[in-house]
């Protein structure tokens, strides 16, 4: 039985439009922009009686999401650049944009926010044109109204995730009928609800092989993807509802995860072919926009400026993320002892014929960015012939491992064109404009069953043991909670989780390099501000605290 759906939030028609540019609001340095070609049901038609035409509408909701996964600002800004595993430094005047990109990785957001106010915006609109598909005057088959489950609570989760409370409205509603909102349990029952009815209705949809091509049935829910959500769901419960994990939701995790192993899904070898513009036993779900933010915004100009698009010269790691990984700290050249996740810099770059997927743009028999390594990049880099590089000053083109400015001192601003380490996962050498950016794959699930095993009593490093012999890393003797969530963020760093998962594992208001004195230990930073503007509208709503 479906439980009562208070439809969402209060959508004027200047909202909608506002929402409609809110994509291309983002740096100036944005790969590109989403258009879709569906007309949306106005939100504030008082005589609201169904969506006429519910598959072209649903599945507009899903081309949505290709902009909301594949920028490199909003979602993935706040899911990464607040964490220990990214950051923007301002490289002379690039990358200032105002600050808005050190706010986030020192804690120093306000609810005025760009980035925190599209996510609000994008992912409850989200969410209520799901809820006018599942609306009882909408018609529409059983895997219709199912992907509309999936696709409500995925919108739903992702606001309670970040904000704490969701505001829900009537689709029948006038604009005038204040939203109401909802929070802890009642949220959490409301999305778990609609994921069961998603698992329901939904296909069975095992891994594949070949190209991943924009219509396969993996860039849509399945049975495996909503089980998927659901386990992160409960497994984070705890933290939306206050206490402690409970046994009965981490078992539910456990068998959730067993459920997609049935299904076909498993870990792969080959770390970094995971992510090639194919499918494999590891891919759940992929959104078909293209990777091109991953590849670019940390490439320095000079890496291949002939490739579509170039290096925007911006994000980088840590160093303490990067000495997570087993090997040399100082190097990350091929055979200097690191993991297979680490990565490697190449000093030369491939023929075409050993570069599977390989593109040759300029004819000279190399693949295009097939000097461009993959994982960590640090130190010197490469030309596609071998040549090493320099930077636009004419010094050596090295990637360093820590962020100072010009006399020297630890800064997020003043910085050279060479400083921190920086990260890809996704590799021009199989080309460079891509459109597959997986964003729910097995290891994570695999991962999140070890993790319930643990908070439910049990043992997990030799489960554990069987992915990091897989990716080629040390095996554990024992595992511990810093071990799990250091083994996750080995493992899917650059994919959306980091933030999620150091709330869940208490880590996220630690201190770390460039973060703000003031901020290290506020607690009040693991949700980000209801935007100011909606507190206005809607009087439902309650200012998060410490805003």
């Amino acid at each position: 039985m479906r439980k009562n759906y208070r439809e969402f939030n209060r959508f004027s028609k200047t909202f909608l439009s506002a929402f409609a540019v809110a994509a291309i609001l983002t740096s100036c340095t944005d790969l590109e922009i989403e258009q879709t070609d569906s007309v949306f049901q106005d939100a504030n038609d008082a005589s609201f009686q169904g969506v006429t035409d519910p598959q072209s509408f649903v599945d507009d909701i899903y081309n949505s999401l290709r902009g909301q996964i594949g920028d490199q600002a909003n979602l993935y800004a706040l899911s990464e650049v607040t964490t220990d595993a990214s950051l923007v430094p301002t490289r002379g005047s690039d990358w200032g944009d105002n600050g808005i990109w050190r706010q986030l990785h020192q804690h120093d957001w306000r609810s005025s926010h760009q980035y925190i106010e599209n996510v609000w915006n994008q992912w409850n609109n989200t969410h209520f044109r799901a809820a006018q598909v599942l609306s009882d005057l909408t018609q529409g088959d059983t895997q219709l109204k199912a992907n509309a489950s999936f696709l409500r609570a995925l919108g739903m989760f992702v606001i309670l995730d970040n904000y704490g409370q969701i505001p829900i409205r009537d689709v029948t509603a006038t604009p005038f009928v204040d939203p109401s909102v909802i929070s802890g349990q009642e949220a959490v029952d409301q999305i778990v609800s609609d994921l069961e009815d998603a698992i329901a209705g939904l296909p069975t949809v095992g891994p594949g092989t070949g190209v991943g091509a924009s219509d396969s049935p993996l860039t849509k829910a399945s049975k495996a993807s909503a089980r998927y959500l659901l386990a992160k769901v409960l497994l984070n419960k705890h933290i939306y509802v206050g206490g402690e994990p409970n046994t009965a939701d981490m078992n539910q995790v456990i068998s959730l995860v067993e459920d997609i192993e049935g299904d076909g899904y498993g870990l792969v070898e080959g770390y970094f072919d995971i992510f090639k513009n194919e499918l494999d036993n590891e891919t759940i779900w992929f959104i078909p926009t293209a990777v091109g933010n991953r590849i670019w915004n940390g490439l320095h100009y000079n890496n291949s400026p002939e490739m579509v698009g170039g290096g925007w010269n911006g994000f980088a790691t840590l160093a303490e993320y990067y000495d997570l990984f087993e090997g040399d700290p100082n190097t990350n050249a091929p055979g200097s002892g690191q993991e297979e996740r680490r990565g490697f810099v190449p000093n030369s770059g491939l023929p075409v014929s050993q570069v599977d997927g390989g593109i040759d743009d300029n004819n000279n028999g190399i693949a295009d960015g097939s000097s461009i390594g993959f994982g960590f990049l640090i130190g010197q880099q490469y030309g596609d012939n071998g040549e090493a590089l320099n930077a636009r000053s004419g010094r050596p083109l090295k990637f360093e491992r820590n962020f100072v400015d010009g006399n020297g001192n630890s800064s997020l601003i003043n910085n050279s064109e060479t400083t921190g380490i920086r990260v890809i996962k996704y590799n021009p050498r199989f080309g460079a404009q891509t459109e597959h950016e997986i964003f729910f794959r097995y290891s994570d699930a695999y991962l999140m069953k070890a993790e319930a095993m643990f908070r439910a009593g049990q043992d997990p490093t030799a489960m554990m043991n069987v992915l990091r012999n897989l990716r080629k890393a040390t095996p554990f003797t024992s595992v511990t909670e810093q071990d799990i969530l250091d083994e996750r963020g080995r493992e899917l760093y650059a994919e959306f989780w980091r933030r999620n998962d150091m709330i869940r594992f208490g880590q996220y208001t630690r201190d770390w390099e460039l973060k703000a004195a003031s901020e290290v230990g506020n607690e009040t930073r693991n949700l980000f501000p209801i935007p100011a503007n909606q507190l206005i509208l809607n009087p439902n709503l309650t200012q998060n605290p410490g805003y």
